[in-house]
């Protein structure tokens, strides 16, 4: 397995300190203490041996309980404080975004770590921001029902499009239902169109006529970074990804798990990448993992489940208002070193992930919290299982 720790991330805070400080995610103080403590925990994650550390892309969040937005700052910070860990949202929330202006993101970052940045893409769950940042695409959460659901799925694949020829070592001319390069894409007049035919790449212009653009840089990791999916659910979802070489993070309940491992595997085969189970696809769980039973509860107790309470469930309703689910449907893992490595034999055993990620409560557990578990999870778990090597993934395709 390879190890990813995903942070929220949220600023550190009670739930009596958002009330009383609110609005929190104003303060300069604790977006300092935020900064700080993503920069930390990072930082120590690549000191023990996660292979990845990733964060949520989430905007006006004045409760400071997901505060990832925008994903490039952190991302461009957290490389240039590590020197071996890969790094990257999870994910960039693709139908808000301008696709050439995200690649271009990606790309910047892959070639300044020299190949430690990932691409983890996402549709949007929160119709606060979605519906604004996505207002010129007119996007909103698919959960709102079928219409945007479909709506949300057709700009998201198509914008995804533009992503992948954008990371291509040569021009390219694209004309979408919701976008267009050049624009208009038949092309326009180029007054410098001496100097492109001379300096440019080819095909750039066709007599005095721009026809194709390329953007640039291009991703220091060849053909392309590795891209993610964030904690897909649907089946047609996991056969996109199979079919596009994404790697799917998968947060279901347990069987429903294999059977979306099931599906990635047939529709990747189908499409001949000939995968075994579990390549090139991941899981994740909440953990809380102490030396004693007692110490893990409290963990739970005190954990990120406050967003998913006040938050998450209100607004999509596949999402329970209580932890116990969760806990029933193996999403979730509480207990000592050998409750946890249980859990991860059995996921190893039934699906064979290639990736496992563990969603993690920073800003609502305390750093010494955080730290200890990482720590603990990193000596007494980790090891057996980086040591059974996961079947290598197969170089991604560009379509």
């Amino acid at each position: 397995m390879k190890f990813i720790l995903h942070l929220i991330p949220a600023y550190p805070a009670t739930a009596e300190e958002r009330e009383r400080l609110r609005p929190i995610a104003h303060r300069t103080d604790k977006t300092q203490q935020l900064l700080d403590e993503m920069l930390e925990l990072t930082q120590l994650c690549e000191d023990v041996g996660f292979d990845i550390v990733t964060f949520s892309e989430h905007h006006f969040y004045t409760e400071g309980c997901e505060a990832g937005a925008t994903p490039t700052p952190h991302l461009i910070r957290l490389l240039m404080n590590t020197k071996r860990i890969k790094i990257g949202p999870l994910g960039f929330v693709l139908p808000t975004w301008d696709p050439i202006r995200l690649a271009l993101d990606v790309a910047w970052a892959d070639q300044i770590s020299k190949g430690r940045a990932i691409c983890g893409l996402a549709r949007g769950v929160f119709p606060r921001w979605v519906n604004v940042l996505g207002q010129h695409y007119g996007v909103k959460p698919g959960f709102m029902g079928p219409e945007a659901e479909e709506h949300n799925r057709e700009v998201f694949e198509e914008l995804f499009e533009v992503v992948k020829l954008a990371w291509k070592d040569e021009p390219f001319s694209f004309k979408g239902k919701y976008y267009q390069v050049p624009f208009p894409a038949e092309g326009h007049f180029w007054a410098p169109f001496e100097a492109t035919r001379r300096y440019g790449a080819p095909g750039e212009v066709v007599g005095d006529q721009l026809r194709k653009l390329s953007a640039v840089p291009k991703p220091y990791q060849k053909p392309r970074p590795p891209v993610f999916q964030a904690f897909t659910a649907s089946e047609k979802t996991i056969r996109w990804a199979a079919r596009e070489s994404v790697i799917p993070i998968v947060f279901q309940p347990f069987d429903l798990t294999t059977k979306s491992f099931q599906n990635y595997q047939q529709e990747a085969n189908k499409f001949g990448r000939n995968l075994k189970l579990g390549q090139s696809i991941g899981t994740g769980q909440f953990i809380y993992i102490s030396n004693s039973q007692d110490d893990a509860r409290r963990l739970w107790r005190d954990g990120a489940f406050f967003v998913f309470r006040n938050f998450h469930s209100k607004v999509d309703p596949n999402i329970p208002p209580t932890p116990e689910p969760l806990i029933d449907h193996k999403m979730t893992v509480i207990g000592t070193a050998d409750d946890v490595r249980r859990r991860l034999a059995e996921i190893q055993e039934t699906q064979n992930p290639e990736y496992f990620l563990w969603l993690s409560d920073q800003g609502y557990l305390s750093l010494d919290d955080m730290r200890r578990q990482i720590e603990l999870f990193a000596t007494k778990v980790m090891p057996e299982f980086k040591d059974r090597p996961a079947p290598a993934a197969q170089p991604a395709t560009l379509h």
